[in-house]
């Protein structure tokens, strides 16, 4: 009886704490007796109950936390954290009470409660971050860390966990678990994350919890008034990073872990897949098909089935018999062809199979405790695994890759890397499988699954592009992968696994990618249409219309479903989904400079609302939890669908303040000076359009909203709708049917002239990127920036386009600037003091075609 209550015991402390009963080790250890402490340069160590404890700060806004229970602290490594961010210093000024004792930065103050040893941080004005709600406690090796949890506190992050966009009320398990068939409440799935963000009263805080074993999270699931988190064995090594707003936490997310690199152009494009397209001409028709339809397109996709025996590395000669002059037409045609090579390699010791046999040879795979190989089943049969922890391995992974990408495969999609295993009841290895850890930064040392697990298939995205860097040092490299861990961003996209079609995993898709976003991984995407069964008509045109506005726009089903092209169901239905396909295309300027933000600061390509409106809400929470599945595409686009995609019903919108313009008609929608509480019978605060407007402006149209009534959309098939900032500069492009072809025309510029700000000027802005799409060249300046401001100085709008940056020459020669909520006509325009005449517009808009010098031009309507 007593086995059985302490049993339940430990499991509430946290997960895998049965684990430690199970092995008898029941020590517990509360740490509550500070013994004594010491002065750090970059903060303070301290004695508490004989337990040694390090917090430090990084930077002013940064503090790591590191507690060792034997005495000493852990190893100073990590998987997810890069070595010069952990490195960092940052000198603090000590602190010193009767009560607690700690150090300030410029960005924090942190304190030790002597009593109790409980950890408090908040910011230099004294509003609370973090708190301790009581003290740490050891179960053995297993550990939990609980914090105060506001009452208006909310958490985003963890990657792609299922369930709503707040993480508030819900708890999470971190184990890469393949989880085919997940639905709305299924935890764990396939990556763990352990990054999240506390937002509450308008500020944000991060949080990185460094542990590669099974960790958990709760957020006020267990008890009202605290969240917490802990793992059953491993490193106590935490980090804690102050915004306050949200883009600042993500952007020092990515200073910490990395921020994705910059794609190839091409990825950015529409890809076609299946489970699988075989054989050869199967794959050729459907290629011959988007280019006859003139359905732009840039990737095409092989699944397992065009391996011999679904064995990695391998081609089926039947299926297949011509591989490499059909990847060299289809590259005539503009399609990069990515294809599957997951991690299990083949058992086949005597049979010629190459991987094998140099695997083996080079004794990179892993080990049984025994010592013996590891053998399970997966896709080929009996298969035997890399060891991925080793660098020697990872390295040797890498010329695998040497045929294909010699052949002109363009990119590698790697899958089942949980790793997922068959027919076992966990899905994956056991737990005393052995790995070996042999890397820079690491003691070399043998650890078991239980701590590499997570870890397996972000190592396994590493060998992959590192190895493909190798073998071509000047191309970027396209890797996509199901499993990772924090900081899996630097090596390889990936998307939400195995999801379903049906309207619900349409729905769940935004929240998933959002936070996915936050985490991290901005280069993310669910395959379109969904992966499981075969999507009804519409639901297979809404998720082509949403896929448009995700970073990756991957059209993917299983074996044995219907046809998931774009022209299946029909003229009309393919008619609407080119029309988004083609409008992706048109938006790949914009695209590609939110790929190119994202690879310097971590900024996600879409966004939840609050990462760029923090302070949308009078009291400081997220709008997002009042605007049902919204989102932003970038800074500039706001996209709205239906909460519930499959309901006929009218719903609300809600819009962070500032003026918004429809997207496809350019017209005015509002004017928003503040947004509702979450009362759900407070309208928004929707001002007439011509209230505060200088003479010249109030020629604009008016928004078909008032302050009495919400703003209200009904559904429809061909129709996503789609806001614009106003101040936004939205570059553009002619139409292409690839990323690979040349636009033919100007690069327009629409200019959404902005309201009346609340204080100072209003803002008004864009940028446009641009390189040759897939070499390292703009690392030397082989690149091109181009800014553009616009400003209402009196009866004038003035639109500066700024002078290129880098030394890349752009394929227009000419732009096209289109200005949106200003008169209908003008009585002069000027660029650069030479009169200017204006063009076709279409609708309100007003249109000007000037030549782009390069050096700057600056166009001026009276």
């Amino acid at each position: 009886m007593f086995k059985a209550l302490f049993c339940f015991a430990l499991l509430a402390v946290g997960a895998g704490s049965a684990q430690q009963a199970a092995t008898g080790d029941s020590t517990v250890l509360v740490l509550n007796r500070v013994e004594k402490t010491r002065p750090l340069p970059n903060g303070l160590s301290a004695t508490i109950s004989g337990v040694m404890v390090e917090i430090t700060a990084l930077r002013p806004d940064v503090i790591r936390v590191r507690v060792g229970r034997n005495k000493t602290l852990p190893e100073d490594a990590s998987w997810a954290v890069l070595p010069e961010a952990r490195r960092a210093a940052s000198s603090v000024e000590a602190d010193s009470s009767a009560e607690a004792v700690g150090f300030h930065t410029a960005a924090l103050r942190v304190s030790l409660d002597r009593r109790s040893g409980m950890l408090r941080v908040t910011d230099t004005a004294g509003h609370l971050l973090q708190q301790d709600m009581r003290p740490v406690e050891f179960h053995g090796s297993s550990f939990r860390l609980y914090k105060t949890m506001q009452p208006d506190e909310h958490f985003f992050g963890l990657g792609d966990k299922t369930g709503p966009l707040d993480r508030r009320n819900q708890a999470f398990t971190d184990w890469n678990t393949d989880a085919f068939g997940f639905q709305e409440s299924t935890d764990p799935i396939y990556k763990s994350i352990p990054f999240f963000i506390s937002f509450n009263e308008g500020r944000a805080v991060g949080v990185l919890f460094d542990n590669t074993f099974r960790s958990s999270f709760d957020f006020g699931k267990e008890m009202a008034n605290a969240y917490s988190f802990g793992a059953p064995d491993g490193p106590l090594d935490y980090y804690v990073f102050y915004g306050p707003t949200p883009r600042k936490v993500v952007e020092t997310y990515a200073w910490l872990t990395g921020p994705s690199p910059l794609p190839p152009l091409w990825s950015l494009g529409f890809q076609q897949s299946r489970y699988s397209y075989y054989p050869e001409s199967r794959l050729m028709a459907v290629a011959d098909r988007l280019r006859e339809d003139r359905i732009p397109a840039d990737a095409l996709y092989l699944d397992i089935d065009y391996q011999k025996e679904n064995r990695p590395f391998t081609v089926d000669e039947v299926r297949f018999p011509h591989f490499s002059s059909m990847i060299e037409e289809l590259a005539k045609k503009h399609f990069h062809v990515v294809v599957i090579t997951d991690l299990h390699i083949a058992n086949l010791p005597g049979s010629g199979y190459a991987p094998y046999d140099t695997g083996a040879a080079g004794d990179h795979f892993v080990k049984n405790a025994d010592g013996s190989t590891y053998v399970a089943p997966v896709w080929p049969g009996p298969a035997v695994f890399p060891d991925f922890t080793q660098a020697q391995s990872r390295a040797w992974w890498g010329t695998l890759y040497d045929g294909f990408y010699k052949e002109g495969v363009a990119g590698f999609w790697n899958d089942m890397n949980e790793p997922a295993v068959f027919k076992t009841p966990t899905k994956t290895m056991p737990d005393t499988v052995q790995h070996r850890i042999d890397e820079p930064g690491f003691k070399p040392r043998t650890a078991t699954h239980l701590e590499i697990h997570n870890v397996f298939g972000m190592q396994n995205t590493r060998g992959t592009y590192e190895g493909l860097l190798k073998l071509k040092p000047d191309q970027r490299p396209f890797v996509l992968t199901r499993a990772s861990y924090a900081g899996g961003q630097r090596y390889a996209a990936t998307w939400t696994g195995d999801n379903s079609s049906t309207w619900n995993h349409l729905r769940m898709t935004t929240p998933m990618l959002l936070n996915l976003g936050l985490s991290g991984f901005g280069m993310s995407g669910a395959d379109v249409g969904g992966f499981a069964g075969t999507p009804q008509p519409d639901l297979l045109t809404k998720w082509l219309e949403m896929g448009t506005f995700q970073p990756i726009d991957r059209d993917h089903t299983a074996k044995g479903t219907g046809d998931q092209e774009p022209w299946v169901h029909g003229i009309v239905q393919e008619a609407i989904r080119r029309r988004y396909i083609e409008e992706r295309y048109r938006l790949m300027p914009y695209l590609y400079t939110m790929a190119e933000e994202m690879s310097r600061t971590g900024m996600p390509i879409v966004r939840p609302l609050f990462l760029d409106f923090p302070n949308a809400t009078p009291d400081g929470h997220p709008l997002d939890l009042d605007a049902g599945g919204e989102f932003l595409f970038g800074p500039d686009l706001l996209v709205a669908p239906s909460p519930y995609p499959d309901e006929l019903d009218p719903y609300e919108l809600k819009l962070p303040p500032g003026d918004w313009y429809d997207y496809w008609t350019g017209k005015l929608t509002a004017r928003v000076t503040s947004t509702s509480t979450r009362d759900a019978e407070q309208p928004l605060a929707v001002t007439p359009a011509d209230s505060q407007r200088t003479q010249a402006a109030k020629e604009m149209t008016a928004p078909p909203a008032s302050e009495a009534h919400p703003l209200m959309i009904t559904p429809s098939l061909e129709t996503l709708p789609v806001y614009v900032r106003g101040g936004a500069i939205l570059p553009v492009q002619p139409l292409v049917q690839s990323t690979e072809e040349k636009p033919e025309g100007p690069l327009t510029l629409r200019v959404y002239v902005p309201g009346p700000a609340r204080t100072g000027t209003p803002d008004c802005h864009g940028s446009v990127y641009l390189d040759d799409g897939i070499s390292f060249a703009f690392r030397t300046g082989q690149f091109l920036r181009m800014d553009s401001t616009c400003a209402l100085v009196g009866n004038e709008l003035h639109i500066r386009v700024g002078a290129h940056q880098g030394s890349f020459r752009p394929w227009w020669q000419s732009l096209r600037i289109e200005v949106y909520g200003w008169r209908t006509s003008v009585s002069i325009a000027t660029a650069d003091n030479q009169p200017v005449q204006q063009t076709s517009g279409g609708g309100d808009a007003l249109a000007f075609t000037l030549p782009d010098p390069g050096t700057g031009v600056e166009l001026v309507l009276k």
